[in-house]
């Protein structure tokens, strides 16, 4: 087991939808961010089918995903020139060429730290998730080598670390303490997916039990990840040296 990365100076999250990064890593974009690391998001997919309610126009919805998403990036410290790729929501493969695009991303941005899905975790439901976390790796190694996709005209580019989320197997961690309340606020930012990912009703956005329940719930979990290292709150991952 590893713990707290030295704060890279660029960091570059991968997801497959947007709240995605917020869920899985949100508390330490937050600390790297407000100790001087550039932070970036990367969104695979379009989010046009997150919604449980059926007469959602799927244009409205991809609009209104990217500007929550926009908001909770600036929430956790970074840029809101988020990187939307647009493949479609619940179709997502990792094929060569969205491997070309993500490579071609992470030799762009050049970060020190990539994160994103663990594309191994057991049982994973999700077909986007297991398509964002191969991409991801197999991408980074795209990204570095030099034989690799050279007529895109970039250089090639290694980061130092993979950190995985959503991970099957954790054995690294890092200390969220400080920014578990910022994690939540972006995670927020997402008005959208309240009501279906976290269980909060419309009528509750701005206060009641299951709000409250919600913050109770991302706190505990974060607790009992963080408490085997004496930390109050934790986010836990794969890691990956490159």
């Amino acid at each position: 087991m590893t713990t707290n990365l030295a704060t890279p100076k660029r960091a570059l999250a991968i997801a497959a939808h947007a709240d995605d990064i917020e869920f899985g890593c949100g508390g330490t974009f937050a600390k790297w961010a407000r100790d001087g690391s550039e932070i970036f998001h990367l969104i695979c997919t379009d989010g046009s089918k997150g919604s449980w309610d059926p007469t959602t126009d799927p244009a409205r919805l991809v609009a209104m995903r990217q500007a929550e998403q926009r908001a909770a990036a600036r929430t956790l410290g970074g840029s809101a020139e988020v990187v939307f790729l647009g493949w479609p929501d619940g179709e997502l493969e990792p094929g060569l060429a969205q491997r070309r695009e993500i490579a071609r991303w992470i030799r762009t941005i050049a970060p020190d730290v990539v994160l994103g899905h663990d594309p191994w975790m057991h049982y994973r439901l999700h077909p986007d998730h297991r398509a964002a976390g191969f991409l991801v790796t197999d991408g980074v190694v795209a990204a570095r080598d030099p034989l690799f996709l050279s007529d895109l005209g970039l250089p090639p580019h290694r980061p130092r670390t993979a950190l995985l989320f959503e991970a099957g197997t954790i054995d690294h961690v890092e200390d969220v303490s400080a920014t578990i309340g910022v994690k939540i606020a972006a995670l927020l930012q997402h008005r959208s997916q309240l009501r279906s990912t976290m269980a909060i009703p419309d009528e509750e956005t701005d206060g009641g039990p299951r709000l409250d329940a919600f913050h109770a719930r991302v706190r505990s979990e974060a607790a009992g990840v963080g408490a085997p290292y004496g930390f109050a709150a934790g986010e836990g991952f794969k890691l990956l040296e490159l």
